[in-house]
């Protein structure tokens, strides 16, 4: 800081030598948006608290893709080595610390999204009805409370101690003076909650431009909230069937019933939701918006930077190789009788191979979630994946992560010197929503209609072999769960979770919905265990979990960040556990 301030000084007072001190007085700066100007377009104001949806990078991914995967027993984290990014850290926790880097960058760039929309807020306030009207500026305000909502919310999800800065606090200037400890969780979650409820209370439930928010997802966003909490506050000690609040899943019931009753609804194949041509279908309730240069005719096109490291090697350009699944999450597609294996599917570890069926099944969601050498790469006969397209096989293994990549014969949206896609980053898409609801379901003991909302995404599944998979056609199995499966409400919530995995692999959700369970501890640490053993085709793999522990009482969130702590001393208070 110190640095900055007396750099800022240095050019001032070579300016005034440069070109003398009238004309330093009359001196406009360039580039620079003046903010009188700015404050006073309230609709540009809010265009720039969208715009930052997609203003993130592979050190501060708002999919959180990082800490909602390499986290948990889906993935792991892939690239050169373990000392390739940060993120080795976060995947065994042992190591984890407040000094890690994009930790910081992530506060620091959300913090970054939420004073975008308390400014578009404060001018929507001044200029609006003005310039908008009356009924427009209402659904403004609408929109840049869900947008703040949002952002909160991966702030939450993530570091769990968070100052709440509004547009007040913006107004006064008292942001330095807003402790991380001043609103308890509950606190915190009511706040995220009223934001939303506005947003819900005041859009439409159709938007003229697809990218807006709108009273649908403001709906899924409040059930998602709502499921949250139920739980628990998080923490093992606090979480799980002992304490769930059958009030707040009776609300996830509401709200996903405003989904339901909506224009969204499930694509008739599961691979289409992961192409772009299909990216702003019925499926996406909200999706931050990226787009190709050809598309929205600027030079680079509104790349997706957040998944720029996750291309497989030698595939694209600059394909990084990172964001690997894990022989976890591949045996857990493994199929008898068409139904998982819940207990038995870590017996062996296997894989299919092109064009050799075997008697082992698999779901067919793994051939759309996991790249696989023998098989086509995301469906295109003329690319084949290999060995090849490992980049450190004997670390992270031969799998590559297929869902936030577009086919090869589509090409990237950028590739010099770095490689991005135009690919949306979903935020909700509605099968997730009807999971959410199946889940409250379930537990306030309406199984039977959880086992309906689940066979329709297993149905759907069954029916997403031919358009795309073909070629993989003898090595599928699924079957609808019967009514047995649905007898008790511990076999309903093992159905509900195994279903969740395998829809919705790879989309950065599995640790926080096993901390939402209170199963992370367990399921990690015995993970590590097995993880640690992978072999493929005899070359081993995932060593380094070894070293990998996570500690139930401290490691369900990730530590405030040193340079957040430290920024003013005394401030902020550290998560438990990092003390």
């Amino acid at each position: 800081m110190k640095t900055n301030i007396l750099s800022s000084i240095f050019a001032i007072a070579v300016a005034m030598v440069t070109i003398g001190c009238n004309d330093f007085l009359d001196y406009k700066p360039t580039a620079i948006v003046d903010e009188d100007l700015a404050f006073s377009d309230p609709d540009g104001m809010v265009t720039s608290a969208y715009a930052i949806l997609g203003d993130d990078w592979y050190t501060y991914p708002f999919n959180l893709w990082p800490y909602g995967d390499l986290a948990s027993d889906d993935c792991l984290k892939g690239g050169s080595g373990t000392t390739d990014t940060e993120y080795h850290a976060v995947e065994v926790f042992s190591a984890l610390t407040p000094t890690l880097g994009h930790l910081d960058e992530l506060w620091y760039r959300l913090y970054v999204g939420i004073s975008r929309c308390n400014r578009a807020l404060l001018s929507l306030d001044t200029y609006g009805k003005s310039k908008l009207g009356e009924q427009v500026t209402a659904q403004r305000i609408g929109e840049v409370k869900f947008l703040r909502a949002h952002l909160y919310y991966k702030l939450l999800m993530v570091f769990n101690k968070i100052p709440w800065i509004d547009e007040m606090v913006y107004k006064e200037g008292t942001q330095e003076q807003i402790r991380n400890d001043a609103l308890s969780h509950k606190q915190l979650w009511d706040k995220v909650i009223a934001d939303f409820q506005h947003a819900y209370d005041v859009l439409p439930a159709n938007q003229y431009e697809g990218g807006r928010a709108n009273k649908v997802a403001a709906a899924a966003y409040l059930a998602k909230c709502y499921l949250n909490i139920a739980w628990g506050n998080g923490y093992e000690d606090s979480t799980g069937i002992k304490f769930i609040n059958k009030d707040y899943m009776q609300k996830v019931v509401e709200y996903t019933d405003v989904v339901k009753n909506s224009n969204y609804g499930y694509l008739d194949d599961y691979g289409d939701i992961f192409l772009p041509e299909h990216k702003n279908s019925k499926e996406s309730v909200f999706a931050v918006q990226h787009s190709n240069y050809e598309d929205d005719n600027t030079k680079y096109g509104r790349a997706n930077w957040a998944n720029m490291l996750n291309g497989m090697w030698g595939m694209w350009s600059c394909g990084w190789d990172f964001h690997k699944p894990s022989q976890d999450l591949v045996n857990a597609f493994k199929t008898k009788d068409g139904l998982p294996l819940f207990d038995d599917y870590n017996r062996s570890n296997d894989h299919p191979v092109n064009g050799f069926p075997t008697a082992q099944k698999w779901d067919p969601r793994l051939f759309h979630t996991v790249g696989m050498p023998t098989f086509p790469y995301k469906y295109e006969q003329k690319y084949m994946q290999t060995k090849a397209n490992s980049r450190t096989p004997n670390t992270y293994g031969y799998y590559s992560s297929l869902k936030e990549v577009p086919q090869r014969g589509k090409g990237e949206t950028y590739n010099t010197p770095w490689q991005a896609f135009a690919m949306n980053d979903y935020v909700i898409r509605y099968t997730d929503v009807m999971l959410d609801r199946a889940e409250a379901l379930i537990e306030i003991g309406r199984l039977a209609e959880a086992r309906i909302i689940i066979n329709h995404i297993r149905q759907r599944a069954a029916n997403s072999i031919n358009k795309h998979i073909n070629y993989a056609a003898n090595q599928c199995e699924i079957a609808l769960y019967p009514d047995k499966y649905f007898a008790t409400q511990a076999m309903a919530r093992e159905c509900l979770r195994w279903e969740r995995r395998v829809e919705t692999g790879m989309e950065h959700a599995r640790f926080f919905d096993l901390r939402r369970w209170g199963l992370l501890s367990k399921t990690l640490n015995e993970y590590f265990k097995r993880e640690v053993e992978d072999n493929y085709e005899g070359q081993t793999y995932a060593k380094y979990y070894r070293d990998a522990h996570f500690t139930p009482g401290k490691n369900e969130y990730f530590p405030v960040p040193y340079n957040q702590l430290y920024y003013i001393p005394g401030l902020y208070s550290q998560n438990k556990g990092y003390e």
